[in-house]
């Protein structure tokens, strides 16, 4: 008999755990919602163990399944290890990191402090003190694992300045260090980590606007993209899934952009 898996088997994650940062934000909730549909039993953690709690209770269960919200600050490396400790003892393991919470500043080039620089860098800080638990948990485990972080457009390319100007800020010019931080951080833990069976890639949204966003604003990124649209959360599912699951088993180091053809031009 034949031992190639089917594509369905490939991206089913049933049996699976993955814990995801910053579960209940407009691109998180979605993400979350795909890893449980696609089987896995979702840790959701938030830094309000309340809210966290909330977004696994709104994700489908499917016979078998157990989500699970934890109180977790990917900024603060004592609230890492006891929310990564909680996670553990409720669910028994983890083999996927979604890497997915972040500490906005919205101050530009202009204003921006050294304070809020090094603030906002500090995501990387945490995403890879989280990636780092879930290897050593992997290799005690002797088991394979996923990593995904969440990186941007703008941790490949720069942005169009006449898109914010007049209205809005302009993006964020700490945003664009720490993308492409994470961007090239998914690299270098991908090659480290490889021996070990623990994949680590990136996911990179392109633009994604909230229902908060200025609507001026959108209309101009509009203009700039190929597809003459702005992305839905929805459409982040299927490419979190496929890196999250063994459809991706020979792929790490790689950052997938779903970004409806913006770094095309």
């Amino acid at each position: 008999m034949s031992t190639e898996r089917t594509v369905s088997e490939l991206f089913d994650l049933n049996g699976k755990t993955a814990l995801i940062s910053g579960a209940g934000g407009w691109l998180g909730s979605a993400m979350s919602r795909a890893l449980a549909e696609a089987g896995a039993n979702v840790i959701t953690t938030s830094r309000d163990a309340e809210r966290a709690r909330k977004c696994a209770a709104a994700l489908p269960v499917k016979e078998g399944q157990t989500h699970y919200g934890v109180a977790l600050d990917h900024l603060d490396e004592a609230s890492i290890e006891a929310g990564f400790g909680e996670a553990l003892d409720l669910a028994g393991q983890i083999d996927i990191l979604v890497n997915n919470g972040h500490a906005p500043n919205s101050s530009d080039h202009t204003t921006v402090t050294a304070e809020e620089f090094n603030r906002s860098l500090a995501n990387a800080t945490g995403y890879f003190l989280l990636a780092r638990k879930l290897r050593e948990h992997a290799v005690a485990r002797e088991s394979e694992a996923s990593v995904v972080m969440i990186g941007s457009m703008y941790g490949v390319v720069g942005s169009y300045p006449e898109a914010y100007e007049g209205i809005v800020s302009a993006s964020p010019v700490a945003y664009h260090a720490l993308k492409g931080g994470i961007v090239h951080m998914t690299r270098h833990l991908a090659v480290y980590w490889a021996k070990d069976g623990v994949r680590v890639n990136c996911l990179s949204p392109g633009p994604f606007p909230g229902p908060a966003a200025n609507a001026t604003m959108v209309e101009r990124l509009t203009t700039r993209s190929p597809m003459g649209r702005m992305g839905r959360p929805e459409e982040l599912k299927g490419a979190l899934v496929f890196l999250a699951s063994e459809a991706s088993s020979y792929i790490t180091g790689q950052n997938l952009l779903v970004d409806g053809g913006w770094t095309a031009w």
